[in-house]
């Protein structure tokens, strides 16, 4: 089920952007050796353990970006010493692949007017983006306990739209290097990252996650692709399992993304295929950075001997918009 909304706005150029609601239809595996929540009811559980409905009142439409605070703003402008800028957005793919089956982006170029049309739906596995609070529901409901009815299919989300990010994140950004951590180039699509992976990167290279923080997970997606090709990611893909969300809840976190969709697929989660997704964005109140390109960041914060970094991205405040693509930015 998809639903779709287009946009033009000419400053210059026209840009077209069509997005959706992402639902995978591959549903989470439970193998009954994997730790909780392996089955609906665990997770359901576990959603309401950890959900942040109330904790900035019930009017609250930002969640955990009111972690980032203006001073820790203050603290992430202080980071950079070498003035070193690394994007950590992917290249737009105009072509259809396994990994974006309908996302090709399609540019052309008026020649008269030297102007721009670009269209393209970039929820999904193809282009870099953040997802909104209202993109994503559990029993009908949204982050803070707001009904879905709240969010019509012909004008956007009336609450929790991206247009709340619209004055920007400005924090520190913290890299989980997992391959590193495990020696390898890349994980297999798959592979469940688990808490005590998390802890002992950070250990290894000696970094405290604090309040308000944005932690960016390298699977290593795009290695893997550039050596072997593209692969159906939709229920085939490395990430964390919906336990760390004690872990995310504990530290603060303001907001997560990760080179892929941040959910390992299959979840192991039965009858759940995104439960990180669901849990981070309806009950934390996390917004989520998908499909970004942490290569060129891994390369450079090993070359600096640094895995901290400023960070600042940019989403287009589209009113009632269930995310952006984005081009986000990392200073050392």
């Amino acid at each position: 089920m998809r639903s779709r909304m287009m946009t033009r706005a000419t400053v210059g150029f026209s840009f077209m952007v069509t997005f959706g609601l992402m639902l995978v239809p591959v549903m989470g595996q439970d193998n009954g050796s994997g730790p909780e929540p392996r089955d609906q009811e665990e997770f359901n559980a576990l959603f309401e353990e950890v959900k942040n409905w109330g904790r900035w009142g019930l009017a609250d439409e930002l969640g955990t970006v009111n972690l980032i605070t203006d001073e820790k703003r203050r603290e992430a402008l202080a980071l950079p010493t070498r003035g070193l800028t690394v994007s950590l957005s992917h290249n737009p793919m105009p072509d259809v692949a396994p990994d974006n089956p309908d996302s090709a982006f399609n540019h052309t170029m008026a020649e008269t007017l030297r102007s721009d049309t670009i269209e393209f739906s970039y929820h999904g596995y193809g282009v870099s983006h953040i997802d909104a609070l209202c993109h994503f529901l559990h029993d009908g409901m949204m982050y803070n306990g707001i009904p879905a009815d709240a969010s019509s299919v012909s004008s956007g989300c009336s609450k929790l739209g991206i247009q709340n990010l619209k004055n920007g994140i400005l924090t520190r950004g913290v890299l989980l290097d997992i391959p590193r951590l495990k020696g390898v180039p890349y994980l297999q699509p798959g592979t469940a990252i688990y808490t005590e992976d998390i802890e002992a990167w950070l250990d290894q290279v000696g970094v405290t996650v604090a309040p308000g923080d944005v932690i960016f997970l390298r699977t290593g997606r795009w290695a893997r692709r550039a050596e072997l090709g593209p692969w159906q990611l939709s229920g085939n893909s490395a990430g964390v399992h919906a336990s760390t969300i004690r872990w995310i809840k504990e530290q603060d976190v303001a907001l997560f993304g990760s080179d892929a969709a941040t959910d390992v697929q299959p979840s192991g989660v039965d009858g759940v295929a995104l439960p990180m997704h669901t849990l981070l964005i309806a009950a934390l109140g996390t917004n989520i950075f998908d499909n970004m390109d942490l290569e060129l960041l891994a390369e450079t914060a090993a070359a600096e001997g640094r895995w901290s970094f400023m960070v600042a991205a940019g989403p287009i405040p589209v009113s009632g918009g269930t995310g952006s693509p984005l081009n986000v930015i990392a200073v050392f």
